[in-house]
């Protein structure tokens, strides 16, 4: 199946809010508790939240668009590391960050992961980036595999605040081909 990814536009915001509610707690540990995904959600994931990244610059929002309904999204953002362990070890600069990648469980196994992380990779490139990075929770281990088929390393470790627990995840890094 082929999906349209398109880039997002702040008309966007509030569905990519609504599904970064659906998506987020897909990604998380399985002891996280609800208190923390829902701190999470609120303070960086909120429609305010996007209106600001649809707005910067150096983001970069893709989203997978089904007749009008946002069923995948990703963030890229095309700035260095801002945690001096990322930036330690990350390789391939100038890097871009794969900040976010998520789509709709309805969509799994669709093939609308591959194509958005294609896109990503292809949208990271055409910006000039060399790199691709992106952090990963530890204990995630379908998105891990994921990961690596889409051609990304574990370089390095970073840590994760998700409301208010500390969590663990891998810093994964891969070369973009313009």
């Amino acid at each position: 199946m082929t999906h349209i990814i398109r880039t997002a536009t702040a008309d966007d915001a509030g569905r990519l809010a609504e599904l970064a509610v659906v998506t987020f707690p897909l990604a998380c540990p399985p002891g996280s508790t609800a208190e923390d995904i829902a701190a999470h959600l609120a303070s960086t994931l909120s429609e305010a939240n996007f209106r600001t990244y649809l707005a910067d610059p150096d983001v970069t929002v893709l989203a997978i668009d089904a007749h009008g309904e946002l069923r995948g999204y990703s963030l890229l953002v095309a700035r260095p590391a801002g945690d001096p362990e990322v930036a330690a070890v990350l390789t391939k600069l100038p890097c871009t960050e794969l900040s976010k990648c998520y789509v709709h469980p309805d969509h799994h196994g669709l093939g609308a992961a591959a194509e958005l992380m294609h896109a990503s990779i292809s949208t990271a490139a055409a910006a000039g980036a060399r790199g691709l990075w992106l952090g990963v929770n530890s204990q995630n281990s379908r998105a891990i595999r994921f990961y690596e088929k889409s051609g990304f390393r574990t370089v390095g470790t970073k840590s994760f605040k998700l409301g208010n627990t500390v969590e663990h995840d891998f810093v994964m890094e891969r070369a973009v081909t313009p």
